[in-house]
């Protein structure tokens, strides 16, 4: 592979294996349509080259020498990784040099490794690996509870801790549930299935229910929290925004020997009635610099769903 200049605004890559070529472009050319939306450069595919013209076509090539390296680094391109290395090259930042590749957290029951996708995840992984007490902040769509679960489940496999224990405090978003059937866990469980979700996503379903019957996985509402002393556990406290200031104060001082807890939370989804101030946000004024715990913020470029994802909150900061 050779990026080399022709003549002015005008660079010229060869690729030479086949199997590079077809996945750099993508299905229907949409990496490439990613790339040309971009920056303002005109691309024509000839026999093993592609031919960039344009203003940007020294940027637009830096872009694509990377994007091939990463396919012969042996990692598949989509929409969503083109776009986040083109974010990082904005910022003057290689994907490569970020190792993201080379940080495996566990493997799903499929066999599928889970690793950070972003910088901003790399960072949180860091944190929690390093401090007994991490907030993971930041909008929807970031991976904060599913990052901090594959890291639990990681912490659980190696012996590092005895039982998993996820809890979420039960505020509805702006609708109500009423009456609903069954039994307490039934009634509660609605509130906790993203976590049920995360669990079966990695363990897989099985798996996570023979664990839970053991009590070693525990999925409880915040509320059955209070008197306990948790000794060798991973507890993540999810969506921390709802909670209060006495609710996030009670969760804290829960933590016992040998234990480690990650709160994540979305200060921009609060669902506390009015008046009422988040036990989150009060958690970051309190606790700024307190030694042990770390505080990791989340960005829009850290989001990891649909593009659209994106650009939806990215709408919704600009007004609110």
């Amino acid at each position: 592979m050779s990026l080399e200049k022709v003549q002015n605004e005008e660079k010229r890559i060869k690729i030479e294996e086949e199997q590079v070529s077809n996945e750099l472009f993508g299905n229907l050319d949409v990496n490439l349509n990613i790339i040309h939306d971009k920056f303002d450069v005109g691309i024509t595919q000839r026999e093993d080259e592609i031919i960039l013209n344009g203003k940007d076509s020294v940027k637009a090539g830096e872009l694509i020498e990377e994007l091939i390296n990463v396919i012969r680094n042996g990692e598949k391109l989509d929409i969503q990784k083109v776009n986040y290395i083109i974010s990082l090259k904005e910022k003057g930042l290689s994907y490569l040099d970020s190792n993201l590749n080379n940080d495996i957290i566990c493997y799903t029951h499929l066999g599928k490794p889970v690793l950070p996708k972003t910088l901003g995840q790399k960072t949180y992984v860091n944190s929690i690996r390093k401090h007994d007490v991490v907030f993971g902040v930041g909008p929807a769509g970031t991976g904060k509870t599913f990052i901090a679960v594959a890291l639990a489940i990681n912490a659980y496999k190696k012996k590092d801790v005895d039982r998993i224990i996820l809890t979420r405090p039960a505020v509805e978003a702006g609708e109500r549930l009423g009456f609903l059937p069954g039994d307490l866990q039934e009634k509660v469980d609605p509130y906790l299935r993203p976590l049920y979700d995360a669990l079966y996503n990695i363990l897989g379903r099985e798996s996570t229910l023979r664990l839970k019957e053991r009590e070693l996985i525990e999925i409880v509402p915040l509320a059955y929290m209070r008197g306990r002393t948790l000794d060798n556990s991973f507890i993540i406290l999810d969506e921390a925004q709802n909670t209060t200031r006495e609710q996030m104060k009670m969760f804290l001082t829960r933590l016992g020997f040998g234990s480690k807890a990650v709160v994540t939370g979305d200060i921009t989804q609060i669902d506390l009635p009015k008046g009422k101030k988040s036990g989150l946000l009060d958690a970051i004024d309190v606790l700024k610099g307190v030694e042990g715990i770390d505080f990791c913020y989340f960005k829009d470029s850290d989001v990891v769903r649909h593009q659209l994802v994106k650009r939806i909150i990215n709408a919704y900061d600009k007004i609110y």
